[in-house]
């Protein structure tokens, strides 16, 4: 059952604000058939256009994963492929009447729990094809670094170290599951600091950022007045971007990942860069029983009840 794609079984829709642009979306996910992958529908603009996610179609990720095509794009993407990828939502219609997915609480909980329990998850007939690592693979740009190993299994090992007493040399290593990713990577939220907010909003990030949808930090502490969902939630958040990013090669990926303060922008150059060579990993179909020996077939389970 693990190895057969997912859509959904019905539509399911929220309403929110764009983190970034401040704008109000009305988001529709629909059920795609075998095949199809995530593509977004911009409602807003004459003629729909369609943006599917690929690593071609990646833009402007310095803070967040935009994609474009013909000159259409969505924007702040993140969030909803790390619940797609964490449940293993391999098809999906996701239409749009805002250039940007709403930042919702600032994590993945929300469309965690829309799919599951609104929406419900269909198994399809056709079946999933892994990427999968063969030989260790290496990117680095200054201090920040990704290194992959071949494994049987999704791992990946996240570190962190801010100029921020919360922030320093905090660590997470996670090897996936669908309950695991739930329970312990899709509520942690994304994060932002005070003394940022106004340079930020300046450059035209953040216009619909507040202590509703992230995290914010002054020189010295958390100001959200619940405080944190998880001691170590910013690491965990950074684990939950990352999968997000993962999630725009369109198919599950088997590797261990070794990420040392990464962000958006490295992220996808990784994903370009390994893509584009092709002697650092393959493609299985798992067919036969041979191929199904080389990996641990990826836990994704159905409709497991979110953890309050």
């Amino acid at each position: 059952m693990e190895l057969r794609q997912r859509t959904l079984n019905k539509e399911i829709s929220c309403t929110g604000i764009g983190l970034h642009t401040g704008k109000k979306v009305n988001l529709n996910i629909k059920p795609a058939p075998a095949d199809f992958g995530i593509r977004f529908i911009r409602k807003d603009i004459p003629g729909n256009p369609v943006i599917s996610v690929k690593p071609q179609n990646v833009v402007e990720t310095d803070r967040a994963t935009n994609i474009c095509n013909n000159g259409y794009k969505v924007q702040t993407i993140e969030h909803l492929m790390a619940a797609f990828y964490g449940l293993g939502i391999d098809n999906a219609i996701v239409e749009m009447d805002a250039p940007e997915v709403p930042a919702m609480d600032g994590s993945a909980a929300s469309f965690v729990f829309m799919i599951q329990q609104q929406a419900g998850i269909r198994i399809q007939n056709a079946l999933k094809r892994f990427i999968v690592i063969k030989r260790r693979f290496k990117i680095q740009k200054d201090d920040r670094l990704i290194k992959i190993y071949p494994s049987k299994e999704l791992k990946i090992e996240y570190y962190i170290d801010f100029e921020h007493p919360l922030l320093r040399n905090q660590s997470y290593k996670f090897t996936f599951s669908a309950v695991r990713f739930t329970k312990e990577i899709s509520r942690a939220r994304t994060f932002g600091f005070l003394h940022e907010v106004e340079a930020l909003k300046k450059m035209g990030f953040a216009k619909g950022g507040s202590l509703d949808n992230a995290i914010v930090l002054d020189r010295f502490r958390v100001l959200n007045p619940e405080g944190l969902r998880f001691e170590d939630e910013f690491v965990r958040h950074k684990i939950l971007d990352f999968m997000g990013d993962l999630a725009t090669i369109g198919k599950p990926i088997i590797g261990r990942f070794v990420i040392k303060k990464s962000g958006h922008s490295l992220n996808h150059s990784m994903l370009k860069k390994l893509i584009s060579s092709r002697s650092y990993w393959k493609l299985l179909s798992p067919e036969t029983e041979k191929d199904l020996k080389e990996i641990k077939i990826p836990v994704f389970g159905i409709n497991e009840p979110v953890p309050a």
